[in-house]
């Protein structure tokens, strides 16, 4: 049974790794990376490649049992690779999604809608409206010295966003802003304008509704 260790240095997809990058790689050299060692009388390489072929004709199907369907592939390496691949599906789907409505941050901040008390939320975007990342802020009772667009700025800045949107919860379940919503979705505008970080939208959020302050006009 070879290791990784074992492997002549230009066979080795950690040397290749570290010299070439992970888009060097083969499939089965990443696989092999994950594992780390093969097992008596298959290699690490060997038993990469049958992983391979299994992720070629059915991946879509990848579960467990298939996974330790492949001699020499226990329980411990598999839930490594499946929860690896699971792993990357959930961030790929988050860098993915796009931004095209009020009602798509809705959406994507449901669960915030039936919180107790007021959580502020900032969501940073690239130049195509794509998430970036979403970051709960504030917790608490929201006012103007609070939220304070120095916190809000630096984490936009700190994700190299091209827009944002804020969004806040109501636990009234009234989606009407207050005068303090307006006021300090007026101080963000005013410094997204200077930092040239664009605040697309702001949205109140209740159990049944939400408030956007772009489609009432308010984001000049």
């Amino acid at each position: 049974m070879k290791s990784l260790k074992e492997l002549q240095a230009q066979d080795k997809p950690r040397e290749k790794l570290l010299k070439k990058g992970a888009k060097a790689l083969k499939d089965y050299e990443l696989i092999a990376i994950l594992l780390g060692s093969g097992i008596k009388g298959k290699d690490v390489l060997k038993l990469s490649k049958e992983i391979a072929k299994l992720f070629e004709t059915d991946f879509a199907n990848l579960s467990l049992e298939k996974l330790q369907s492949i001699q020499g592939l226990g329980l411990a390496k598999a839930s490594q690779i499946l929860s690896a691949i699971e792993l990357s599906k959930r961030y790929l789907i988050k860098q993915n999604k796009k931004i095209t409505s009020p009602k798509d941050i809705y959406n994507e901040l449901k669960d915030y809608t039936t919180k107790k008390q007021e959580y502020f939320i900032l969501i940073t975007l690239d130049g195509a409206s794509h998430i970036i990342n979403t970051h709960t802020l504030f917790i608490g009772t929201i006012d103007q010295s609070i939220v304070h667009p120095r916190e809000v700025f630096a984490t936009a800045i700190e994700d190299r966003a091209a827009g944002i949107i804020v969004a806040h919860n109501h636990p009234s379940n009234t989606p009407t802003p207050s005068q303090a919503d307006i006021q300090i979705t007026k101080r963000l505008k005013e410094v997204a304008n200077l930092v040239g970080i664009e605040l697309l939208d702001h949205i109140i959020l209740t159990k049944d509704s939400y408030y956007s302050f772009s489609d009432e006009g308010l984001l000049f």
